[in-house]
């Protein structure tokens, strides 16, 4: 339901400074919790290798993240909707700190099967950091709804930037603490983990959802009814809600699509570039401790495509539409693999596609999500969101775990070039929104 402005009984400055509140909190949370999401994406892989001995299971780290994430996000969501945004965010970072601590465990205990339990728990703290950008949208305007959501993506940036360059001071440390090299990095994920904790319950006081209410009570707007299903949360509830929503299944397949290429091509770097490094007379080729750290050079670099942008892509969807940003990014994502696949054996050509990799994420997830939270109502609109990130994280775990068989029976560039295809299928259907707009 569309109100006048003039018919609002909660002032513009009132309303403008709770958003600033509640973007500057989860930037601030954001920030933090990306140290400990970094280093899990970036050595998760190299932990599982080095604890199987076996390329195969290259990927079971990241599937591990991307399958708790996806089956947490609707549990978030109802959390949400019915403690609110800081209990559903706080409880994931808890999780995620625990997860941290098994991390750090695994080399120390050489076990597998808690590498896995420590990044299922990670991946809880994902799926919080998905929903901190929906979170952003609570209180926004129409007008300013992707410049809000893309400010709560950047502010990952330094945490997800600094998280894999942490890996060598954390290494250090670890050692000093007689931990092993791997083990280190996570002591910055669990202090990253509580201080993002301690932040959102002193800056989301009220919470966003509660104000939310309160305001459209306010305004006399009426609440929207619920979507119809057997159980409020589950996924078929939402399924629901999407189906009714006119619109929400391309913002969906757009985030959806655009994270298994990204986490299926990304995943796999740290093995390819490792590999490239056992090649004698490879410009890669060194010791370990050097592979390493052009290993979270690179993988930072790609974060940062994945971030740094992120409120400039948010303007830019807000003024020329998300439909074309949306269609720009999967442009974006096309001459990621192909530049990456066609110099799979050059570092510069790799890193390259990494950052371009990055960068098409950001434009087809901060555009796909600020479509989405446009074209679903606002009593509908917590739930549609959890199963957005329901399928993503379920889209991220197909991507991690079958990047690895693929690796070995495609190459580096045969994983990326078979991305192509599904890149390519949601840009058909983009096409037609922005023709249809």
């Amino acid at each position: 339901m569309t109100v006048s402005r003039k018919t609002l009984l909660i002032p513009e400055s009132t309303r403008t400074r709770a958003q600033r509140r509640v973007v500057f909190t989860l930037s601030a949370s954001q920030l933090l919790s990306g140290v400990g999401n970094g280093a899990g994406l970036a050595i998760g892989s190299l932990m599982a290798v080095e604890l199987t001995g076996s390329n195969a299971f290259a990927g079971a780290a990241t599937t591990a993240i991307s399958v708790a994430g996806a089956l947490s996000a609707l549990p978030l969501a109802a959390l949400a909707v019915k403690r609110g945004r800081r209990v559903a965010l706080s409880f994931g970072y808890f999780l995620a700190g625990l997860g941290a601590v098994g991390m750090m465990l695994a080399p120390v205990l050489e076990s597998f099967a808690v590498l896995m339990l420590g990044a299922a728990l990670l991946g809880v703290g994902s799926a919080a950091n998905l929903q901190a950008r929906f979170a952003a949208t609570d209180l926004a305007e129409d007008a300013t709804r992707g410049r809000d959501l893309g400010l709560v993506v950047w502010a990952i940036t330094i945490g997800a930037v600094a998280g894999p360059n942490l890996i060598g001071p954390g290494a250090v440390l670890g050692q000093g603490l007689g931990l092993p090299p791997m083990s280190g990095p996570f002591l910055f994920s669990l202090a990253g983990m509580v201080l993002a904790i301690l932040v959102l319950n002193i800056g989301l006081r009220p919470d966003p959802i509660d104000l939310a209410r309160a305001w459209e009570a306010a305004d006399g707007i009426a609440p929207h009814p619920p979507a119809v299903g057997r159980r409020r949360g589950s996924l078929a509830t939402g399924l629901v809600a999407v189906r009714e929503s006119p619109g929400a299944t391309l913002g969906i397949s757009t985030i959806v699509v655009a994270h298994l290429v990204m986490v299926g091509v990304m995943s796999m770097t740290p093995v390819h570039l490792k590999d490239l490094a056992a090649i004698p007379g490879h410009e890669m080729h060194g010791g370990t401790a050097d592979i390493l750290v052009v290993i979270g050079f690179v993988i930072s670099l790609h974060i940062a495509g994945m971030y740094a942008l992120s409120p400039l892509v948010g303007s830019l969807a807000d003024r020329i539409g998300q439909p074309r940003m949306m269609l720009a990014g999967q442009g974006v994502l096309v001459a990621a693999v192909l530049v990456a696949g066609l110099g799979a054996d050059s570092r510069a050509a790799v890193t390259t596609g990494l950052v371009l990799l990055g960068l098409g994420w950001s434009m087809c997830t901060v555009s796909g999500s600020a479509f989405l939270a446009s074209r679903v109502e606002r009593g509908r609109r917590v739930l549609v969101q959890g199963v957005s990130d329901t399928l993503m994280g379920a889209a991220g775990a197909l991507g991690a775990a079958g990047s690895g068989l693929l690796l070995a029976w495609l190459g580096y560039a045969g994983l990326g070039y078979l991305c192509l295809g599904f890149i390519l299928l949601v840009a058909v259907f983009c096409v037609r929104e922005v023709a249809r707009a």
